[in-house]
């Protein structure tokens, strides 16, 4: 089917960071893939930033099942910026030169964002934040979903608490501005160093990590908090944090044993992929200065596998971004 727009008319193969087999960083290859175009609903952006986010490592290191398209390997990235360059039928409200943000679901048919030529739904894509470069604007999709669904779960109201694990890190840090915007007292547990930087997101309080930080956190709300995000994957550290019949949004799947009435919430962003609703309120959010983007640093496409290696590294503070 002819799309029904193009820009430019002639596009040639389009680079792509790709997994051809399991394993380390090393694994990452540049290779070009065959030239594609958005089908109905759907637009193709041509990336210019793409982010690295620890479900890329952990896909990239073990297998977890292959996109749908067997033909091609396995392309990573769960967001990017860039500029739509073709537009499928019956989508309306986006148009050829539109620069603008996406999330990516790398099982889809469709692939991860680790590519020029990104191909989504409608329904993935805003506007990119007005005033902002790529590499910043991409990464707001993917964390700043998984920070609104995860507070959605918990579903607390104004005034009450909520303590944030990993609260420094890329995750924690828009569950700490979203929680602060929602008008919750969010008490942030981090290192002793990012103090200042957990006040300037919003924290109210703060609880320095490592063992006994449950404990800690009672130190600051004897009876706990009214619910947590455990962005830092503490499981059952931080469960003594969390008040009877209290929430515990947790981002990795945990099935750990719980107790004294607390419901875990299993927060996958895949739910929130297609409301378009939720991502243009992050761009809202951010042109507004309520949130604020961090990058650590940008890598060429060809410093893929450094990229990864810094990740694996640890103590990261702000977003590691692939540029095209």
């Amino acid at each position: 089917m002819t799309p029904a727009a193009r820009w430019p008319a002639n596009v040639e193969d389009m680079r792509a960071v790709v997994v051809p087999r399991n394993g380390g960083p090393e694994v990452l290859e540049v290779v070009t893939l065959p030239d594609r175009h958005a089908g109905p609903g759907q637009v193709r952006i041509r990336v210019a930033a793409a982010t690295v986010n620890p479900t890329d490592l952990a896909s990239r290191a073990y297998p977890r099942g292959q996109a749908p398209t067997s033909e091609e390997p396995l392309v990573l990235g769960m967001e990017a910026a860039g500029t739509i360059d073709e537009v499928g039928e019956g989508v309306t409200g986006l148009a050829v030169g539109d620069e603008v943000i996406a999330i990516a679901v790398p099982s889809s048919e469709t692939g991860g964002a680790y590519r020029e030529d990104l191909i989504v739904d409608a329904e993935q894509v805003a506007p990119k934040p007005a005033g902002l470069d790529m590499a910043h604007a991409a990464t707001i999709p993917m964390n700043g979903l998984t920070a609104q669904l995860a507070l959605d779960m918990l579903d607390l109201g104004e005034g009450e608490d909520l303590v944030v694990s990993g609260a420094a890190g890329a995750l924690g840090g828009y569950v700490c501005q979203l929680a602060a915007h929602r008008g919750l007292r969010v008490v942030a547990i981090g290192s002793d160093t990012d103090r200042d930087l957990l006040a300037s997101l919003g924290a109210h309080e703060f609880v320095e990590r490592g063992e006994g930080v449950g404990q800690r956190v009672r130190e600051v709300l004897p009876e706990g908090a009214h619910g947590a995000v455990d962005a830092a994957l503490l499981h059952e550290e931080l469960l003594p944090a969390v008040r009877d019949g209290g929430g515990f949004a947790v981002v990795r799947g945990w099935d750990g044993d719980v107790d004294r009435g607390i419901t875990v919430h299993k927060v996958m962003v895949t739910r929130y992929s297609h409301r378009t609703e939720k991502l243009t309120e992050l761009v809202q959010l951010t042109e507004a200065g309520t949130l604020t983007t961090r990058v650590a640093q940008t890598y060429p496409i060809a410093q893929a596998p450094e990229a990864h290696r810094r990740m694996e590294a640890g103590g990261v503070r702000g977003r590691l971004v692939l540029t095209f």
